[in-house]
Formats: C-alpha cells, structure tokens, sequence
C-alpha cells in the first residue's frame, strides 16, 4: 500500500522516514520528494509497505505524530490516473452546430 506523508521537517532524510515506519512492519520503500533544481526537500513524501494491515496500522499511530520538528499527517496515497486529466489539458474544440 502507498502512503502520502504531509508535512515533513525539511530534514527528514528516506531512512527517517523508512525508520518512522518500520515499526508497524515491512517497509517497501520511503521516499521524501525534492526539488529537482536544489535537492532540498518539498515537505512530503511516500511509504509503501506491502501489508495492508501494517499500513493500516502505520497511519493510525503515525498521523498526527511528531517527526523531527513538525507534526506530520499521514493517509492512504490516493491513486493517479490517466482519466483525472482537466479540460484544460484538454485540446479544445469548438461547439459543433452541425454546420460544416
């Protein structure tokens, strides 16, 4: 299962992270996302643990947790897809009124 951590420490290193987790079972992997420009980290990050039970209970303890000096927020990672796109990534098109 993925899981979405919100409001990193910008110090949070991946083995902080994978650390935080791997008390509630196998971690997969952790990652904290960063700016590709400066390497410094965006405030968020991703956990995968393969057992639905172990991130149930991850979530559950860790959410609203202190990790380094902020209090993090942790929920299910929701999942992207092709389908989610906005009109205005869209190519648009003008109304057709059956005139051609």
């Amino acid at each position: 299962m993925k899981i979405l951590v919100r409001n990193l420490d910008r110090e949070t290193t991946d083995q902080e992270l994978r650390e935080a987790f791997a008390q509630f079972g196998k971690v997969q992997s952790a990652t904290v996302v960063r700016e590709k420009s400066n390497d410094l980290s965006k405030g968020f990050g991703f956990v995968e643990m393969p057992k639905p039970g172990d991130a149930k209970a991850a979530i559950k303890n860790l959410n609203n947790s202190k990790l380094g000096f902020n209090v993090i927020r942790v929920k299910y990672a929701e999942p992207t897809s092709p389908a989610a796109t906005t009109p205005r990534d869209l190519p648009s098109q003008a109304p057709s009124d059956g005139q051609e």
